[in-house]
């Protein structure tokens, strides 16, 4: 299956228009965050980063959704750095560290991240680069259906337990989908056909 993606990939116009830029723009800007573990990642598009978004950021789609970390591993910009982010952290009872100072490799979970978010948004908003802002969910759920080489699992997997419905599931039925809605190997000949 990953070599019918690599020769996928090969073939894709798209794909090897954008692939491997060197010079990235600055936009888009996003705030992100990579759970260690299973690779599970959120981002949201912001204008700016400032500290109150960050603050929303960690409290609405980090511990709202997921619970409380132990820790997180923020860079040393002063939106991550502030008094907010500290009582965020007593409030809730976690730590911060932050990444090595004008080294990127220290943090390279989220500088990798990153620059993958990047590629993604760019093949999903090949034609219409104004509207990445609301197509970035279509960058995450691609990035999160994506088996991951270190873990040999797809960071949905790992933070649900199950593996994604895919849409090509729901026209071709696969014997996941069968066995979820109960049919016979008969019946489901006959939708396949």
């Amino acid at each position: 299956m990953v070599k019918d993606c690599i020769d996928y990939a090969r073939r894709c116009q798209t794909c090897q228009f954008h692939a491997n830029l060197i010079h990235q723009p600055p936009e888009p800007l996003f705030l992100a965050a990579t759970d260690c573990f299973s690779k599970w990642a959120e981002a949201v598009p912001l204008k700016e980063v400032k500290k109150e978004n960050v603050v929303d950021f960690i409290r609405t789609h980090i511990i709202y959704h997921y619970g409380v970390p132990r820790h997180i591993i923020t860079d040393n910009g002063k939106p991550f750095c502030n008094s907010l982010i500290d009582n965020l952290c007593q409030k809730f009872g976690f730590k911060q560290r932050n990444s090595s100072m004008y080294y990127a490799a220290a943090n390279s979970l989220a500088e990798t991240f990153n620059k993958t978010l990047c590629n993604l948004l760019k093949k999903v908003v090949a034609k219409s680069k104004r509207d990445w802002h609301e197509r970035i969910g279509e960058a995450l759920w691609a990035f999160r259906t994506t088996v991951r080489t270190p873990t040999q699992a797809t960071p949905y997997a790992l933070v649900y337990g199950v593996e994604e419905v895919l849409p090509l599931e729901q026209q071709i039925p696969s014997l996941r989908i069968v066995i979820q809605e109960g049919h016979t190997e008969k019946e489901n000949a006959q939708i396949r056909l």
